[in-house]
């Protein structure tokens, strides 16, 4: 898939609000997000490898995590310097910053979607992370 489509799309995308485009032709897939707040997304799906029944993550009840919405990078802080957005123990609100997950050079903020104590950081800075992947777990 050329640029010169991918620039139609995102054009597509901004002329009709969307949030979301996916678009497939032959062998060619691609899905679009655009994050309104901060810049518009290009991002080749590739299927993500299973998340390992092994980790810690694996027996959480739904609703008690956070999950990444992509693959990425993530980061705790904003910069090597600066304190995390979070630490274990710490009441969140919906909302928060929890972290930052780096896709495609674009840095994407991982708010919280629900209020709570932190229990658990499920996963270390600078780790990549997939999509759905259980980041944070909070407190019962």
């Amino acid at each position: 898939m050329d640029i010169t489509k991918i620039r139609e799309l995102i054009d597509l995308m901004e002329e009709k609000d969307l949030a979301n485009l996916e678009y497939g032709h032959d062998e060619n897939y691609i899905s679009l997000t655009r994050n309104v707040a901060v810049q518009t997304v290009a991002q080749q799906v590739v299927p993500a490898a299973p998340v390992a029944a092994a980790t810690p993550a694996a027996n959480v009840a739904q609703g008690k995590v956070e999950t990444s919405p992509m693959v990425g990078v993530f980061y705790s802080a904003p910069s090597p310097n600066d304190p995390p957005f979070v630490k274990v123990g710490q009441k969140v609100q919906a909302g928060d910053q929890l972290g930052i997950i780096e896709a495609m050079k674009i840095m994407n903020p991982l708010e919280a979607t629900q209020s709570g104590i932190i229990e658990e950081i499920l996963v270390n800075n600078a780790d990549v992370v997939q999509f759905g992947q259980p980041v944070i777990r909070y407190k019962n």
